[in-house]
Protein backbone atom coordinates (compact mmCIF):
# COMPACT_ATOMS: atom_id res chain seq x y z
CA UNK A 1 0.00 0.00 0.00
CA UNK A 2 2.63 2.06 0.81
CA UNK A 3 4.24 1.76 -2.54
CA UNK A 4 1.05 3.26 -4.33
CA UNK A 5 0.82 5.90 -2.18
CA UNK A 6 4.21 6.83 -3.34
CA UNK A 7 3.43 6.50 -6.79
CA UNK A 8 0.01 8.69 -6.39
CA UNK A 9 1.99 11.41 -4.45
CA UNK A 10 4.80 11.03 -7.14
CA UNK A 11 1.91 11.47 -10.25
CA UNK A 12 1.25 14.62 -8.61
CA UNK A 13 4.64 15.76 -8.59
CA UNK A 14 5.37 14.96 -11.57
CA UNK A 15 2.08 15.94 -13.64
CA UNK A 16 1.84 19.46 -11.76
CA UNK A 17 3.57 21.61 -14.36
CA UNK A 18 1.95 19.49 -17.79
CA UNK A 19 -1.78 19.33 -15.39
CA UNK A 20 -0.80 23.61 -15.78
CA UNK A 21 -0.03 23.80 -19.32
CA UNK A 22 -3.16 21.89 -19.80
CA UNK A 23 -5.15 24.34 -18.29
CA UNK A 24 -3.78 27.11 -19.32
CA UNK A 25 -4.17 25.92 -22.88
CA UNK A 26 -7.92 25.56 -22.55
CA UNK A 27 -8.54 28.70 -20.79
CA UNK A 28 -6.90 30.23 -23.61
CA UNK A 29 -8.52 28.26 -26.74
CA UNK A 30 -11.71 29.25 -24.50
CA UNK A 31 -10.88 32.95 -24.63
CA UNK A 32 -10.45 32.94 -28.37
CA UNK A 33 -13.39 31.76 -29.18
CA UNK A 34 -15.41 35.31 -29.32
CA UNK A 35 -12.17 36.44 -31.38
CA UNK A 36 -11.90 34.05 -33.93
CA UNK A 37 -15.76 34.44 -34.45
CA UNK A 38 -15.39 37.84 -34.74
CA UNK A 39 -12.68 38.02 -37.27
CA UNK A 40 -14.41 36.08 -39.15
CA UNK A 41 -17.60 37.27 -39.11
CA UNK A 42 -15.92 40.71 -40.22
CA UNK A 43 -14.60 39.31 -43.70
CA UNK A 44 -18.22 39.18 -44.14
CA UNK A 45 -19.18 42.78 -43.13
CA UNK A 46 -21.65 43.87 -45.74
CA UNK A 47 -23.80 41.05 -44.65
CA UNK A 48 -26.48 41.17 -41.85
CA UNK A 49 -25.07 40.24 -38.47
CA UNK A 50 -26.81 36.44 -38.36
CA UNK A 51 -25.46 35.71 -42.00
CA UNK A 52 -22.26 36.88 -40.52
CA UNK A 53 -22.84 34.29 -37.54
CA UNK A 54 -23.71 31.86 -39.56
CA UNK A 55 -20.63 32.13 -42.34
CA UNK A 56 -18.39 32.45 -39.51
CA UNK A 57 -19.52 29.15 -37.72
CA UNK A 58 -19.66 27.28 -41.35
CA UNK A 59 -15.65 28.58 -41.94
CA UNK A 60 -13.07 25.68 -41.71
CA UNK A 61 -10.63 28.02 -39.78
CA UNK A 62 -13.43 28.10 -36.77
CA UNK A 63 -14.36 23.74 -37.51
CA UNK A 64 -10.40 23.37 -36.66
CA UNK A 65 -10.19 25.81 -33.78
CA UNK A 66 -13.20 23.27 -32.15
CA UNK A 67 -11.37 20.71 -33.00
CA UNK A 68 -8.26 21.60 -31.17
CA UNK A 69 -10.60 23.16 -28.17
CA UNK A 70 -12.02 19.66 -28.57
CA UNK A 71 -8.51 17.72 -27.92
CA UNK A 72 -7.43 20.92 -25.18
CA UNK A 73 -10.55 20.51 -23.06
CA UNK A 74 -9.99 16.10 -23.53
CA UNK A 75 -6.36 16.63 -22.33
CA UNK A 76 -7.44 19.15 -19.31
CA UNK A 77 -9.83 16.62 -17.90
CA UNK A 78 -8.20 13.35 -18.18
CA UNK A 79 -5.15 15.05 -16.37
CA UNK A 80 -7.81 16.59 -13.51
CA UNK A 81 -9.53 12.81 -13.50
CA UNK A 82 -5.90 11.03 -13.10
CA UNK A 83 -5.10 13.63 -10.26
CA UNK A 84 -8.11 13.76 -8.46
CA UNK A 85 -7.72 9.82 -8.28
CA UNK A 86 -4.15 10.05 -6.98
CA UNK A 87 -5.54 12.37 -4.16
CA UNK A 88 -8.42 10.48 -3.39
CA UNK A 89 -5.81 7.25 -3.08
CA UNK A 90 -3.60 9.30 -0.54
CA UNK A 91 -6.94 10.65 1.37
CA UNK A 92 -8.47 6.59 1.42
CA UNK A 93 -4.80 6.02 3.22
CA UNK A 94 -4.73 8.80 5.30
CA UNK A 95 -7.97 7.50 6.90
CA UNK A 96 -7.08 3.91 6.77
CA UNK A 97 -4.31 5.09 8.84
CA UNK A 98 -5.90 7.30 11.34
CA UNK A 99 -8.41 4.32 11.91
CA UNK A 100 -5.78 2.20 12.70
CA UNK A 101 -4.18 4.53 15.40
CA UNK A 102 -7.29 4.73 16.59
CA UNK A 103 -8.04 1.17 17.10
CA UNK A 104 -4.40 0.96 19.01
CA UNK A 105 -5.20 3.22 21.16
CA UNK A 106 -8.57 1.28 22.05
CA UNK A 107 -6.86 -1.11 22.89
Amino acid sequence: MIEDIERAVEFLRDSAEEAAQARSDRLHLEGFKDSIKSKLMKEHIGEAVNAQEREAYADQRYSDYLEGLKVAIYRDEKLRFLRGAALAKIEVWRSQLSWAKTQESVR
